[in-house]
């Protein structure tokens, strides 16, 4: 049964975000892919994170963090936020501190700079519930999905 569902959530698609959070001196970022709107007014997004996660705890010290929709041709730019090295993920790419602090990429679709306002943990996963602190449209361009993204996590180990 569990080979079931797992393969029936194998199908569903997400986008693929990059996640940015400061606290303190380090800063830190990891790919995200269940984020979602929630609320237009005020306006909210939604980002599941799992508590192994290293931006986990920096998420819960800050309440902050920044959301960057990545082109489809920008699939390569992910491979630096997948290891355990947060000092290396954001450097040698721009970015720009914003209002809380967070870095915010210069080099993407768009971006979300939050303020997290709930936090759950419904599951396995913490949700944060974040309000829109500021946000930007960079370029045109086609947003990257599961349906691109071949590291798609969908709850195995």
């Amino acid at each position: 049964m569990k080979q079931q569902w797992q393969s029936a959530f194998g199908r569903m698609t997400y986008g693929i975000y990059v996640l940015t959070t400061k606290e303190g001196d380090t800063m830190n970022g990891m790919i995200a892919s269940w984020v979602t709107q929630v609320s237009y007014e005020p306006p909210l997004i939604l980002a599941a994170v799992h508590p192994n996660r290293y931006s986990h705890d920096m998420l819960v010290k800050s309440r902050a963090f920044g959301l960057h929709i990545i082109d489809q041709s920008q699939k390569e730019l992910l491979k630096r936020f997948k290891g355990p090295n947060p000092a290396q993920k954001l450097s040698g790419i721009d970015w720009v501190a914003g209002k809380t602090g967070v870095p915010i990429l210069t080099d993407c679709l768009a971006w979300f700079e939050l303020q997290v306002t709930q936090q759950l943990q419904p599951g396995n996963h913490s949700l944060f519930i974040a309000e829109v602190v500021e946000a930007g449209f960079r370029t045109k361009g086609t947003p990257l999905s599961t349906l691109e993204y071949d590291g798609m996590y969908v709850g195995k180990n």
